[in-house]
């Protein structure tokens, strides 16, 4: 007898060829991620496996854990590139940074430009204990100064699972938000899992990255789908397209 339901993919199964990732820990020796550019080269082997062929670095910016500056993360970022080889060479496309949002941003934000992924987009993220007191106002110092904020992971706040108007209130406030995609897999776990199927069914995802940090990450996209929205997520990792 055959089954009435479809069975799930695999999550490496949606990622076409020639995709781009838009958050990705893989300069060496620069904050959690990738430790050498031995860690670099499997890590970008292994995206380039799943499909990728465009990785955009986006390492921490944490004041007092990863101190680091936008003139030291294009150094690392130069010397990364002349250090690797092909295909991995042409494969890291861009640096970045995936910002911390806190007093210590909005003194960054007013004296020196961000790194952002494309164009007037900037990454930034929250701590996963509590949203900043004042989020709306960070978010409005941000868009002053001609930048679009790019929300990385909203689905892993827990905060934010018991309080879904949230996340209404900032897509009102022109947040895109970027899904984890190892979310859809339940990596992070079921509430995880279950918050980023609100966000594709609400259409509140406007792009994915794989927020890759080591190989077990690699290794998840292996792993099947667990999410009900899987045309949402599609859709989705098709927008990454306009990071080419």
């Amino acid at each position: 007898m055959f089954s009435l339901f479809k069975a799930k993919p695999k999550l490496s199964d949606l990622i076409p060829e020639g995709a781009v990732d838009i958050h990705s820990h893989i300069l060496p020796g620069i904050d959690d991620g990738a430790s050498t550019i031995s860690h670099t080269t499997k890590l970008l082997e292994g995206l380039n496996k799943i499909g990728f062929s465009k990785c955009i670095a986006t390492p921490h910016t944490l004041p007092e854990i990863w101190e680091n500056t936008s003139n030291g993360i294009k150094e690392t970022f130069q010397a990364t590139k002349e250090q690797l080889q092909e295909p991995h060479q042409t494969m890291l496309q861009h640096a970045a940074s995936e910002y911390m949002i806190n007093e210590a941003f909005l003194e960054r934000l007013q004296t020196e430009p961000l790194l952002t992924i494309k164009d007037n987009i900037v990454l930034i993220e929250m701590s996963y204990m509590n949203p900043p007191l004042a989020l709306k106002e960070i978010i409005f110092e941000i868009q002053l100064k001609g930048y679009q904020p790019l929300l990385a992971h909203p689905e892993r706040y827990l905060f934010y699972h018991q309080n879904t108007k949230m996340y209404q209130t900032l897509k009102e406030l022109d947040v895109k938000f970027q899904l984890n995609l190892l979310s859809s897999v339940g990596y992070y776990g079921s509430s995880v899992a279950t918050a980023a199927d609100f966000l594709l069914k609400e259409n509140y995802i406007d792009f994915v990255g794989t927020d890759v940090h080591h190989m077990k990450h690699i290794g998840a996209f292996e792993n099947k789908l667990i999410i009900k929205s899987e045309v949402a997520l599609r859709s989705a990792i098709e927008r990454n397209s306009y990071f080419k």
